[in-house]
Formats: C-alpha cells, sequence, structure tokens
C-alpha cells in the first residue's frame, strides 16, 4: 500500500477509545489523588521487589508507581472486603492487605491445569505451580486473606458489598468485560474498582494493554461504567470510583 494513503487511512480511522479519552484523566503522582479525593493518609510501601527493574516496561518506576496506586486507595477508602482478580504470587494481595488491615482480602487465581489447557484466555500471566500461587502473602504471614482457585470465566463473586477490587487476571477484553461487571454488580457507589496493565499511552505498543483498554471501553458504551479514571503518570493503573 502507497505509505501516503496508509497515513491517511490511519487518520480517517474512528477512534477505537472514544469513552476512555474522554473519561480519563492523568495525574501526576500518587499525591494527586489525595487532593481529588480529600485523603490524608500515606500509601505504605514496604516490599522491595517495587523498586526491581527486570524488563523494559519497567521504566519510569513503574512497579512502585502501580503499587503506590493500589496503596493509596486501600490506605484511604477503608474497604471492607476487598477483592483481587489475578493472585500470582500475592503482592499485589499483600499490598492490599497490608494498607487495608480492616479488611477481608479476596483473590482469585485461575488453576495452573486452566491456564494450560486454554481455558484460562491469551494473555495470561505464566501458569504457577498451585504452591506459588499466593507464595509471598503466606512468606508474610498475613492473615486477613482469603485464597480462591477458580477460572472467572465462570465463577461468580458471593461476596458482597466489595469495597474495592483489583482487576488482574486475564487481560483479554472479553475477560476484563466479564469480570469488571460481575464486579460492578456486588458494588455501591463510593466503591473502588482498579484494573492493571491499564493505559492509554500504551495501547499502540503492548497488545495486551490495548486489550484491557478495549475491555473497560466497552463497560463504558454500554453505560456500566461512568464518570472518571484516574491514572498516575507511568502507572499501568486505572483507578475508578463508582457512581
Amino acid at each position: 500500500m502507497n505509505p501516503l494513503r496508509a497515513k491517511l487511512r490511519r487518520w480517517l480511522a474512528p477512534e477505537p477509545f472514544p469513552h476512555l479519552r474522554r473519561s480519563v484523566i492523568d495525574v501526576n503522582n500518587a499525591s494527586e489523588l489525595k487532593k481529588v479525593f480529600g485523603w490524608q493518609h500515606e500509601p505504605l510501601l514496604d516490599d522491595p521487589s517495587i523498586f526491581d527493574f527486570d524488563y523494559p516496561e519497567d521504566l519510569n518506576q513503574r512497579r512502585l508507581r502501580d503499587a503506590e496506586s493500589i496503596a493509596i486507595v486501600m490506605r484511604n477508602s477503608d474497604p471492607q472486603i476487598g477483592l483481587e482478580i489475578g493472585t500470582a504470587t500475592g503482592h499485589a494481595t499483600a499490598l492490599m492487605a497490608l494498607n487495608a488491615p480492616q479488611a477481608n482480602i479476596f483473590t482469585v487465581n485461575i488453576p495452573p491445569e486452566e491456564i494450560l489447557s486454554g481455558a484460562g484466555g491469551k494473555h495470561t500471566t505464566v501458569a504457577l505451580e498451585r504452591d506459588q500461587i499466593g507464595s509471598y502473602y503466606r512468606e508474610r504471614k498475613l492473615t486477613n486473606i482469603t485464597q480462591i482457585l477458580a477460572n472467572t470465566a465462570q465463577w461468580e463473586p458471593e461476596m458482597e458489598p466489595i469495597d474495592f477490587a483489583f482487576v488482574d487476571g486475564c487481560h483479554d477484553a472479553e475477560f476484563v468485560y466479564n469480570d469488571t461487571r460481575k464486579i460492578l454488580k456486588k458494588m455501591k457507589p463510593g466503591s473502588f474498582i482498579l484494573w492493571h496493565d491499564f493505559n492509554l499511552h500504551l495501547v499502540n505498543q503492548f497488545e495486551w494493554i490495548h486489550s484491557v483498554c478495549a475491555g473497560v471501553e466497552q463497560l463504558f458504551a454500554e453505560g456500566r461504567l461512568r464518570g472518571r479514571i484516574f491514572h498516575v503518570r507511568d502507572s499501568w493503573v486505572g483507578i475508578h470510583r463508582v457512581e
């Protein structure tokens, strides 16, 4: 194809994320979130892995920005029930439990055999052995965490009301859409839902980020989500207060 024609096609193509473009607000740092919501407390961050740099995707202290985004919401929103989709080794789980010791934290991870069979979708993390799932929070001896092994394609959350949810399971758009839709049914106005691998600036660089944003975009298009999503610069976390 002629390069000029290809460029014109890109210019004339419809915006793939019209609702998110109108709804997402970037903030410079987590402290700006305190201003937005009138919060007082700083996040508790004691996991040295948030300072690790293993991949180019960790540039600009991305892991630290992610941890701040999760922790500051947990620390200040006083949740009684928190839900995480996608335990992995349990670093984010521990972060949630540390910043909200009064909360009951439920964390869901797909059984490893279902990842290997393909039932867990395309954009999933590595299939950990069962004893590796949640190993970090168990090492920390945190007691306000309940582990659930289930494929969220079929699993339904029974706990309610969910005050805080962190969606970080399969990053396929249909999984993100389905997980969020089910969680929202158990949430009240004022609750918080966060998505990992969410960054509108990177949708053209990383397929899995594009997929996550596509799932959230669909929820806005259907009116299941309304209002703002806040995004701390250089993080991969979207923060939404349910209306």
